[in-house]
């Protein structure tokens, strides 16, 4: 998780301190805080990725906190933390901008979920006010996206991994009529296939083990306002029937339920897959696709529009070091735009953070710009490769990069490992084994696979 900070904001000490080392466990930086008050002043000298506050608190409660904290800092992800199981106040706190809630008991893995799937979104998808559409292919995007917004048709965004799919998806939520309603976004290639169907459609107390309470799906929290159904070809064939229903029915029944819940969704669906293939090859249902791709838009990649390479740069620089009046000298600049930039802006990102450590002084030369090349030592001060070496290049790095994932998977004992070692998102990994599976390569199997087996 590369240390990311959460504020853990809750009152009784035993608690506070038993969800702080809950996170320190997987990989986390917990910055714990008492009170709302003390909350509010560490949010004063840094900005944590994802936060979470328990409501019943002396003083400022945990509603109040999410209130102010949404005017100071709306970017920031919060979850509410409550020991009465009251799930109607839990969907009146997504209306009021919280990001998920949990009700107390609850088990480990659940919080943790819950903040890997958040805390990851809130730095990689960016916020839709800050869209960068300088160059002319997605400022045309920008504009269709602008028209669709006003009406409530079902959107489908199509692009590769990185592109900024969710960034689109919040600009046409902001620019609906549905923007003071939520905007919920779930992840369906991030979250395990047994717990989608709970986490979509929500389920009642009992309804299976470890259900202690109920608990509102996100087709219901999103009540009003948008669902993001972020990589939806990841859903499994089976739960596309289901989805398909609640789609159809515009009503959705939670897990052990048997009441139906009406629902006023607007629905945009991403993807970085062909879903035409994916329909040919059986791998997701026909119907759905023709009930999601109702507008599509499909966002070129980053080497497409590169009119936006230096913009969104910059944009970057402004966000990390705010004031501090950092600039690209005109070495580094050339460097962004030879680049081939196959991980899209979430690349650029991490390109960017990576030249305001290496900097030296208030200009970032191309010496501190390091892509992300298999061998991690690229320079930007290498001149670019001839044309006619381009195709040759790329398929050497690809290969590259096939041997070291591979040798990756052999030395670890599971997928999570691995992308640790890589230095990537378990996410990441699993999209590029499916590539190389689709290429015909044969997988080894992670150790702890063997033995389960």
């Amino acid at each position: 998780m590369d240390n990311l900070a959460v504020l853990v904001v809750e009152d009784d000490t035993d608690l506070r301190e038993a969800l702080c080392q809950t996170l320190e466990i997987s990989g986390y930086r917990a910055l714990p805080a008492e009170s709302a008050a003390l909350a509010l002043e560490i949010l004063g000298n840094c900005r944590p990725a994802l936060i979470v506050s328990d409501v019943q608190m002396p003083g400022m409660q945990g509603d109040e906190l999410l209130r102010q904290v949404k005017r100071q800092f709306p970017e920031i992800p919060f979850v509410l933390i409550t020991a009465y199981g009251n799930v109607t106040k839990a969907v009146e706190a997504m209306q009021n901008g919280a990001a998920d809630y949990i009700v107390k008991p609850f088990q480990a893995e659940v919080l943790i979920e819950m903040v890997n799937r958040l805390a990851e979104s809130s730095i990689s998808g960016g916020d839709a006010s800050g869209m960068v559409v300088e160059d002319r292919r997605s400022a045309d995007i920008a504009e269709l996206s602008r028209r669709v917004a006003a009406t409530d048709v079902t959107v489908m965004i199509s692009g590769e991994s990185g592109s900024g799919k969710e960034v689109f998806a919040k600009f046409i939520h902001r620019h609906s009529p549905r923007s003071n309603q939520p905007f919920v976004a779930i992840n369906c290639a991030a979250i395990p296939e047994p717990m989608l169907e709970s986490i979509l459609f929500g389920y009642e107390k009992g309804a299976f083990t470890g259900a202690y309470t109920s608990r509102a799906g996100k087709f219901e929290q999103a009540n009003g306002g948008t669902l993001l159904l972020d990589e939806v070809s990841e859903i499994d064939i089976g739960l596309q029937a289901k989805l398909l229903r609640v789609i159809q029915e515009r009503e959705v029944e939670r897990l052990g339920g048997s009441r139906a819940i009406e629902l006023d969704v607007r629905l945009i669906a991403t993807t970085n897959r062909n879903l035409k293939e994916e329909v040919s090859a059986g791998r997701f249902r026909e119907d759905l696709f023709y009930r999601l791709n109702v507008f599509p838009l499909h966002l070129p990649s980053l080497r497409e529009r590169p009119a936006d390479i230096l913009p969104l740069a910059r944009s970057f620089i402004g966000r990390f070091e705010p004031g501090n009046g950092i600039q690209l000298d005109d070495s580094a600049e050339q460097s962004l735009l030879r680049h081939a930039w196959y991980g899209n802006v979430r690349e650029l990102e991490n390109v960017i953070q990576r030249a305001l450590i290496l900097k030296t002084g208030r200009t970032i030369t191309a010496d501190a710009i390091v892509f992300e090349t298999p061998d991690s030592v690229s320079h930007s001060d290498q001149p670019p490769a001839a044309e006619d070496d381009q195709p040759q290049l790329a398929s050497n790095l690809k290969n590259r990069e096939k041997e070291i994932i591979l040798e990756a998977i052999v030395s670890n004992s599971s997928r999570k490992e691995a992308a640790q070692q890589l230095g990537i998102s378990p996410r990441t990994l699993r999209y590029k084994l499916a590539q190389f599976r689709k290429d015909g390569t044969s997988l080894p199997r992670f150790p702890s696979d063997v033995k389960a087996s």
